[in-house]
């Protein structure tokens, strides 16, 4: 691409996040997209690896992406409106690949808002194939409190319950523990939180925060025990974990939600959360 430069991000100051949330609000105008690329988690320590496009000093493409397992890599990207159909976003792939491969990375699992069709055009082409969407939902019920019962304690992880933590996640997930032990050890950054629930001090579940900075907290890996499930305890886990978070204080909670778990979309739409932009996730294309 003449004229074009590609680099991996080293300067993570606010100015040059300001160039990124610049672009971003570029195509979301220009799609009419709530478009989110994971700003958030441009940090030098523990945070996406990023890689930027720029011609004659103009940033037009960025890309970023983090593995959770150490396998997979989820993507995240955007170019410029004026840059699309170049090759832009394919050779920042490219030049991603090479340091997902020191790593061990063989798998690609890419992250399109609905409603971008460039984004969706251009994950068919490289041949990755449709594998699941997922609501992205934010607590608006800021004033209204839910009613907690008392039945339930939540306290932060102890070396002693990893093993729980363990168990509970594959049993609940239907995932490996080899997997899940993986995921865990690659999820353990200083801004993520694991908490179990207790129930007359034996533990029933857990659920985790990912702390993005700025007041905003992001709530994941909520389950519980296949053997207390149904008797509502996920939802009193999340109205005190909720609880939790607003008095550390976080002022914004997220979640997401595979779109095809009525259950679980239910229980948060219950609990205060409203979807805010839905993202379909699709997989191969290396």
């Amino acid at each position: 691409m003449p004229n074009y430069t590609l680099n991996a991000m080293m300067d993570y100051s606010r100015e040059q996040i300001a160039t990124i949330e610049s672009l971003e609000e570029i195509c979301k105008q220009f799609e009419k997209i709530n478009l989110r690329v994971g700003i958030e988690h441009l940090v030098k320590d523990h945070g996406d690896h990023a890689y930027l496009c720029h011609h004659n000093e103009r940033l037009i493409g960025f890309l970023s992406w983090y593995t959770s397992d150490g396998t997979e890599a989820n993507i995240n990207g955007m170019v410029h409106p004026d840059y699309r159909r170049q090759g832009v976003f394919r050779s920042l792939l490219g030049r991603a690949k090479q340091d997902m491969s020191l790593q061990g990375i063989h798998s690609l699992r890419y992250r399109v808002i609905s409603g971008s069709s460039s984004g969706e055009g251009f994950v068919l082409h490289m041949g990755a194939s449709h594998d699941s969407s997922e609501y992205s939902m934010s607590y608006l019920n800021l004033t209204n409190k839910n009613e907690r019962l008392d039945s339930i304690i939540l306290r932060p992880e102890e070396d002693k319950d990893f093993n729980f933590v363990t168990t509970c996640f594959s049993a609940a997930f239907n995932e490996t523990k080899e997997w899940t032990h993986e995921y865990l050890t690659h999820t353990r950054e200083p801004s993520r939180v694991t908490y179990v629930a207790l129930r007359e001090n034996t533990p029933v579940g857990l659920i985790r925060t990912n702390n993005l900075g700025n007041g905003t907290t992001v709530i994941h890996d909520f389950c519980v025990l296949p053997v207390f499930q149904g008797k509502g305890l996920g939802r009193e886990i999340l109205i005190h974990a909720v609880d939790l978070l607003l008095s550390i204080p976080f002022t914004h909670l997220r979640l997401g939600v595979v779109t095809d778990n009525e259950h679980a979309l239910n229980l948060y739409l219950s609990a205060g959360f409203e979807i805010t932009a839905e993202f379909h996730y699709y997989v191969g294309g290396v």
